[in-house]
């Protein structure tokens, strides 16, 4: 009779779920409080849009004109974007005017041969930058 008892008697699950659920509890407030604390929940907010380029070189003497044209995704405005640059590594800037939508297009000319070509985009609050596209000149 005693065994009978023993397999009836259910008073200890109300405490035991009672922790399990403060410790739950205990765990997702942590986890909020440290990505406050530690700003990941404003990396978030800064990513960058999502376009396609396609570049375009026309041969000038030894060197080359590359055209970037904006093809579709979205629109870079003032909004989400700090600044939009096709940038020609370590030689020239070219900034493209805000809006930029699909068919915009900016140009860099002179660039050498087997030179890396980007589109690099800076977040609105100029923390983040990141490549959008990115090529290389003919060699």
């Amino acid at each position: 009779m005693k065994l009978k008892n023993f397999i009836a008697d259910d008073r200890a699950v109300s405490p035991v779920i009672g922790v399990i659920l403060m410790v739950a509890i205990t765990v997702i407030l942590a986890a909020v409080i440290g990505t406050f604390v530690l700003g990941l929940g404003n990396q978030v907010q800064d990513t960058a849009p999502q376009a396609t380029f396609s570049f375009d070189f026309e041969e000038n003497t030894g060197t080359y004109n590359v055209t970037a044209t904006h093809d579709g995704g979205d629109t870079f405005t003032s909004e989400n974007t700090n600044s939009l640059n096709l940038s020609a590594s370590g030689e020239s800037d070219q900034a493209f005017d805000l809006s930029v939508s699909a068919g915009d297009s900016e140009s860099i000319d002179s660039v050498d041969s087997e030179t890396t070509v980007r589109v690099i985009w800076t977040s609105p609050n100029g923390d983040n930058t990141a490549t959008i596209a990115r090529t290389t000149t003919p060699s």
